[in-house]
């Protein structure tokens, strides 16, 4: 199963950064923030992968995408289960049913983007009212999204194949439909069909992409990245919980990930990505340290106190920095070391004749 990497790889991420928290606070408030390294930003990560545009194996992309995911749903999980104080079973339900309300428009087809919008706020609202943190509606939101076609390949070129020829054959102009029904409706026909090709999650992700990045990133990192900091920056970051975040991201992300990924690999549940060597995936590793909005915003639940919070804070920011430029220099030493090899092929051996 191809998502065993990735979900095994993120596991042993949030364990070891979570470890390596725990090591230097644990006990008090600031033992509570041991979930706050073990978040991977999957747009800031992802960001730092695409500076080096095709030169990197698309396996590599995929399999850090799937790994920021999976490390995302457990930190959300985690927010709901040791975050939360108090839980209103009555929301929880009417939340349930706009979720399955959602599932049956899903099911029946329905492409109206108000619909999902109001069922999506009504799922929002109650889960939000029923003491559990908002985001793991989010997350429920994500998991009804289809990532399949509804239409089979075979039935897609089939009624390609007719619609087409039916349009070819007929007298087919800029207004000629207008008068000829049978073209509007092999139109139609087609237009319905490419519809049932797109898998709703990939539309939905598709046309929420551009507010995201553009709007509530830059939002939410304007509100909740700001660091008071009292005494020294290297006060600050010398303090248990400011070091605790930085060795969890930096050195429990990659070594957590490379470890799970070759436990994984050598047990024969998997297998790495087609183009990508134990190089790569170190890399993508070290991009994995990268928590940022994630990680500042469990910070914000896990911490009461204005200070601790400010130091798990600049913790994530210096973290982030060195696990962006960390990953970016075992990746592109790979990237040297692939394009060397492909520009001076091995030299055959002496005394065997050449090609």
């Amino acid at each position: 199963d191809k998502a065993v990497l990735p979900v095994a790889a993120a596991l042993g991420g949030m364990v070891d950064a979570a470890l390596f928290y725990f090591y230097l606070n644990t006990s008090g408030e600031v033992a509570r923030g041991w979930c706050v390294p073990m978040a991977t930003d999957i747009a800031f990560a992802l960001g730092i992968l695409s500076l080096f545009g095709k030169r990197v194996p698309i396996g590599l992309k995929v399999f850090l995408t799937a790994l920021a995911f999976a490390d995302d749903l457990g930190a959300v999980v985690i927010i709901a289960l040791f975050y939360t104080s108090q839980v209103d079973v009555s929301d929880l339900i009417l939340a349930g049913v706009f979720l399955l309300l959602i599932l049956g428009a899903l099911r029946l087809r329905i492409r109206s983007p108000l619909l999902y919008l109001l069922l999506a706020i009504g799922v929002w609202i109650d889960v939000l009212f029923s003491g559990v943190h908002a985001t793991v509606a989010g997350v429920l939101l994500a998991m009804l999204m289809p990532v399949k076609a509804v239409r089979d390949p075979d039935q897609f070129f089939a009624v390609v194949r007719e619609k087409w020829e039916t349009l070819r054959a007929s007298d087919l102009t800029r207004d000629s439909m207008i008068h000829d029904r049978s073209q509007l409706d092999a139109i139609s026909n087609l237009r319905r069909a490419a519809q049932d090709m797109e898998p709703a999650g990939l539309i939905f992700e598709e046309r929420l992409h551009p507010f995201v990045v553009f709007f509530i990133l830059p939002l939410f990192a304007f509100f909740n990245a700001g660091v008071k900091i009292e005494g020294s920056i290297t006060q600050t970051l010398a303090q248990p919980v400011s070091l605790g975040v930085i060795l969890g991201l930096v050195f429990g992300k990659q070594l957590g990930i490379t470890l799970f990924s070759w436990i994984a690999v050598k047990s024969g549940k998997a297998a790495l990505p087609e183009g990508v060597d134990w190089g790569d995936l170190y890399g993508a590793a070290c991009l994995g340290g990268i928590g940022f909005t994630m990680s500042l915003f469990i910070a914000q639940l896990a911490f009461e106190t204005p200070l601790l919070g400010s130091e798990a804070k600049l913790g994530i920011l210096v973290a982030s920095a060195i696990a962006a430029l960390w990953g970016m220099a075992v990746l592109f030493t790979q990237l040297a070391r692939r394009s060397a090899r492909a520009d001076h092929p091995e030299v055959p051996a002496a005394g065997r004749p050449q090609d």
